[in-house]
């Protein structure tokens, strides 16, 4: 069943082209890694001033636990770029889980 990883951040003033220009090269050199370990869709998503989720699209959920490793040695890289986002959640709020339901638009 697909599953979805969801991660919501806050960048620092001053490094939003920086932080977009981190997950650029991320799918450039770890893009196959994460299609082997079973991503289907990676989006980067602006919600607001300085705000972004990460939406990740998966195989299943065992795909988010295997790609893990690259998805947190791609954080340690832009930690530096964020704000923390207070109430004790540090500088990413994510969630992860598989899809309850589904609906395709385009194929119906």
């Amino acid at each position: 069943m697909t599953a979805y990883n969801i991660v919501r951040m806050r960048v620092k003033p001053g490094s939003e082209d920086a932080f977009i220009a981190h997950h650029n090269a991320l799918l450039k050199t770890a893009g196959e890694e994460l299609k082997a370990a079973g991503m289907r869709r990676f989006s980067l998503v602006k919600t607001g001033e300085r705000a972004y989720c990460v939406l990740g699209e998966w195989e299943g959920f065992d795909s988010i636990v295997k790609a893990r490793p690259a998805m947190i040695k791609s954080l340690d890289g832009l930690r530096p770029m964020l704000e923390d986002l207070g109430g004790d959640l540090g500088v990413t709020d994510p969630v992860s889980g598989e899809a309850a339901a589904e609906y395709d638009m385009r194929t119906h």
